[in-house]
């Protein structure tokens, strides 16, 4: 059992931290909404520390899961960050979904107080965080991924090594970028099956069990088909993580011209209201194209 901290208590952060409890870990918590820190320790046990530095002293491994690059800065080396608390040889695991760049600028700032770093996206959206089912996608040092990996099988299915730092954030656009594509897809298939008279739900038992399966389709089609969108991965977040692989697209030399547009098409969600639905309202832009 190990002892740990988890800076960020979002819906991804929040069940993954409560799953390193149930688990026996000893957990410390911290959220920039100190009342979310404590309604945790209210449910869970563990303990809340008003700062990140706080929270990460005495700890072994700190696990962060926050919003965006500047969010990570600000926990790991702001004036209260967690570098400030950590000992040599503790190990900062960030889970947040961020750019490559700041993964391998934070890497070398910590390794030259002694601390390891790993960036470690997850996938799985806020049903497998709170399930214990992510997928995590990691970067780093091998030796360090393997003394870690036994602690995050509290909330992870599986947990790779893709490679060295900064490789999770890259295998994470992928993972978006893949995202992005089925579910415009999909939301074009459901939308052609309700004009053609079709019954959604009889058309997708069956294609669900052909080439055309997908996670997207088994766990959202009904969702779509209702037109049920105010739960799970919002619009907003997928913005921001298409933002990222775009980016870096630019940077490699990689063209994304469908999800490109895909982003643009969530621009639209987002003109609609829909920041904060699920990233299946695609299919709210679909059937608001097709009434005009």
């Amino acid at each position: 059992m190990a002892k740990v901290a988890f800076l960020g208590l979002g819906v991804m952060g929040y069940p993954m931290a409560g799953h390193l409890l149930k688990q026996g870990h000893e957990v410390t918590v911290y959220n920039r909404t100190a009342a979310k820190a404590q309604a945790w320790v209210s449910e869970y046990g563990g303990r809340c520390c008003a700062t990140p530095k706080d929270a990460a002293e005495g700890q072994d491994i700190v696990f962060c899961c926050v919003g965006n690059d500047d969010d990570l800065r600000q926990v790991v080396v702001g004036a209260d960050g967690a570098i400030h608390g950590l000992s040599q040889g503790a190990v900062f695991v960030d889970h947040t979904t961020a750019s490559a760049d700041v993964a391998r600028e934070l890497s070398v700032t910590l390794a030259a107080n002694g601390i390891a770093f790993l960036d470690a996206p997850v996938s799985g959206g806020q049903a497998g965080a709170e399930k214990g089912v992510l997928t995590v996608m990691v970067g780093g040092d091998a030796n360090v991924f393997a003394a870690v990996k036994p602690v995050m099988s509290a909330y992870a299915r599986s947990a790779e090594l893709i490679g060295d730092t900064g490789a999770g954030q890259l295998a994470k656009m992928v993972n978006q970028i893949c995202i992005a594509g089925v579910v415009q897809g999909l939301a074009e298939a459901l939308s052609f099956a309700k004009n053609a008279g079709l019954d959604g739900e009889k058309v997708v038992d069956v294609i669900s069990k052909g080439a055309a399966q997908s996670w997207q389709m088994e766990n959202r089609y009904q969702t779509m088909l209702k037109g049920q969108y105010d739960f799970g991965f919002a619009v907003d977040w997928m913005r921001k993580d298409l933002g990222i692989a775009l980016n870096e697209a630019r940077r490699n030399g990689s063209t994304l011209p469908l999800t490109a547009m895909v982003d643009q098409f969530y621009a639209e969600v987002q003109a609609m209201g829909g920041n904060r639905w699920d990233t299946s309202s695609l299919m709210a832009r679909q059937q608001k194209c097709q009434e005009k």
